[in-house]
């Protein structure tokens, strides 16, 4: 099982700085470019002394960033955050983060249970020409097997090729019933806080590098969060994300 994290680090070493390695997580693989308007909400989270991008997250207000917890070890003063560009090294706003907040159940039974976090910005970003901020899916919600989704970052564009996409790239993947997802992942627990999006045959998937990073649905409703999988766009392993709509109250609560 690989987590969609750039450095491949443990929650115990969040005060060491890691060096830019071997890579176990993902860019997005069999996508293509996006374009301005496409995600106005995508933010890219850099270590903050040497600008490396780490993960993605999504804005959902002018002080609140959602991402992944395995994308959170690292102490305020080590990561910022990149609004508004397509470029996770140049453009857009870039701020500091003042608080992060894991879900207190993160991991507590299954692999990568739970696997949200929320950061909150040390100075507002403002909505403008080029930043929105993301809409939620309802508490509850849980997406429909077949359902078209899309994903969204800057992570690697194949499976243990270790060079980011130094611009947003996009996929477009259905969505993987629960019941099939399991069966895939027979000794990896898949929960109801999990979705799960894919094709069967592969080649189209989130990646090293695009942790934490939306997934969006046809309206561009916030349905999940890139959390982890077996390889990227493996044959019958699908993405697994975080489910929006099974962690509502622990974002709403954080908002």
């Amino acid at each position: 099982m690989q987590i969609k994290l750039v450095f491949t680090v443990l929650a115990s070493t969040a005060l060491a700085l890691p060096s830019p390695p071997s890579i176990e997580s993902s860019q997005i693989v069999g996508g293509d470019l996006a374009s301005v308007g496409d995600f106005p909400f995508i933010v890219s989270l850099s270590e903050a002394t040497y600008n490396w991008h780490v993960c993605g997250g999504s804005l959902l207000n002018a002080n609140t960033v959602i991402t992944a917890a395995h994308c959170s070890i690292y102490a305020t003063n080590r990561v910022n955050v990149r609004a508004g560009s397509l470029k996770h090294n140049s453009g857009g706003v870039v701020v500091g983060v003042s608080q992060i907040i894991v879900h207190p159940d993160y991991g507590a039974g299954a692999y990568a249970d739970n696997d949200v976090a929320i950061w909150k910005l040390s100075t507002p970003i403002r909505t403008s020409s080029t930043i929105g901020y993301a809409t939620l899916a309802a508490p509850g919600s849980d997406p429909a097997a077949g359902s078209v989704s899309q994903t969204a970052g800057w992570g690697h564009m194949k499976e243990n090729e270790y060079v980011l996409s130094m611009d947003l790239r996009k996929v477009t993947v259905p969505i993987v019933s629960r019941s099939s997802c399991a069966r895939s992942y027979v000794n990896d627990g898949i929960t109801d806080s999990m979705v799960c999006a894919g094709l069967s045959q592969g080649g189209k998937d989130a990646c090293q590098g695009d942790s934490g990073g939306p997934l969006v649905d046809s309206s561009k409703r916030l349905i999940g969060l890139v959390s982890w999988g077996n390889g990227c766009a493996r044959p019958n392993y699908p993405g697994v994300y975080t489910r929006v709509g099974a962690i509502r109250s622990f974002i709403d609560a954080n908002l």
